[in-house]
């Protein structure tokens, strides 16, 4: 299954750009020169994925062929769909006659939509190179029930998906960490995927020094991603390390006030239901929960859960695949409530795989929650 999504989505796509592409060139040498640039932008993704896990990139030359490699794959969307694009067009030209035959059949007019056909795709992502650093803070306020809380109100500031490696840009934490704590937080919460990366070869020990600089009044906690179970022993050091508290299928109990549950990441074969989980809230406190997927939300919200926080989505990160998204999830992005669970699904600090962002922004969410008496939590 697994091989047969990647021709579907992948390969069939760029079989197809590479067909109706190489008709654009007329001389031969031209055609095996194409050819040949194009075999490498179509595997430049796979290559990088190779390299950034079997060596250890360091500052050097390597660096930049791998994120080049990385560049590769949203470039090949975009080509792809200009080429849809361009047929599309074409067929309406066809039936419709806006365009004459003998504007079009003109080398001129052929060079021109060739040019635009190769420069666009490559426009778009060193745009989505510059957009991904942007770091975007969107605030959110919401009500809750009291219960037995001795606190009125709770300010949450919550990231996910920094994917932390060898091609992270070493100025972003530094920044980011400034961000948060310009936002003075109670508490910062990190939903997954914060570590990148199969191997323990230093290239994140550089990182946790910024999250100690973080200044919140409860800390700072974690549930697991989907990527923190690749060498996993080794991303909990880094945790330890970064003084980040790791709760995976765990509870705490945070001033008398609420419970912070943190579950591991869906794939884990030893995840905990939400029921077991719950019989560790014994007393009547609020709930927030640390779950990286937004996945269980229809079952969590039947259970006496206040606010669940997720990432893993990215909202897409390429366009339009932030369409695809919000049909694959119960939400893709932002906040909805689902029966009494409000629901949080962040479109994470940064990027997995290519460092461009053309859907949705990099953000920190600002979550400022009101304890109030009532068990709707209205205030009365």
């Amino acid at each position: 299954m697994f091989l047969f999504l990647i021709l579907t989505v992948y390969f069939l796509p760029t079989i197809y750009t590479y067909v109706r592409l190489k008709k654009l060139f007329s001389r031969r040498l031209y055609r095996i020169l194409f050819t040949l640039c194009y075999i490498i932008f179509a595997l430049g993704f796979f290559i990088a994925e190779i390299l950034s896990h079997r060596v250890n990139i360091g500052a050097g030359p390597a660096r930049y062929i791998i994120l080049i490699g990385y560049y590769t794959l949203p470039y090949m969307l975009y080509l792809f769909l200009m080429t849809l694009a361009s047929d599309i067009l074409r067929g309406v030209n066809r039936l419709l006659k806006i365009v004459p035959a003998e504007t079009t059949g003109t080398r001129k007019f052929q060079a021109v939509t060739t040019w635009i056909l190769f420069l666009l795709p490559a426009l778009i992502v060193a745009f989505g190179a510059v957009h991904v650093n942007s770091l975007k803070v969107n605030e959110y306020h919401v009500t809750i029930p009291r219960k037995s809380a001795v606190i009125n109100h709770l300010k949450i500031v919550m990231s996910a998906d920094f994917h932390l490696g060898q091609i992270t840009d070493k100025e972003f934490l530094g920044k980011f960490t400034h961000r948060v704590n310009a936002l003075s937080p109670d508490i910062v919460l990190l939903p997954g995927d914060i570590v990148e990366g199969h191997r323990d070869d230093g290239e994140t020990s550089g990182f946790a020094q910024h999250f100690h600089q973080i200044k919140s009044k409860y800390g700072i906690y974690a549930s697991p991603g989907n990527h923190e179970s690749h060498n996993r022993g080794n991303k909990l050091k880094f945790f330890a390390d970064a003084g980040i508290n790791v709760l995976a299928d765990a509870v705490v109990t945070i001033d008398n006030s609420f419970y912070l549950v943190g579950r591991n990441d869906a794939r884990s074969n030893t995840r905990e239901s939400i029921e077991e989980l719950l019989k560790q809230t014994p007393n009547n406190l609020p709930v927030i929960l640390l779950d990286h997927r937004p996945t269980d939300i229809k079952e969590v919200s039947r259970h006496d859960v206040d606010i669940q926080l997720s990432g893993h989505t990215h909202n897409g990160q390429l366009f339009p695949l932030n369409f695809i998204i919000n049909n694959l999830y119960e939400l893709g992005w932002g906040h909805k409530k689902f029966e009494n669970t409000h629901l949080f699904v962040t479109s994470g600090a940064q990027v997995w795989g290519p460092p461009v962002r053309t859907a949705g922004n990099s953000e920190i969410m600002v979550i400022n929650v009101d304890f109030a008496f009532g068990d709707k939590g209205t205030l009365l």
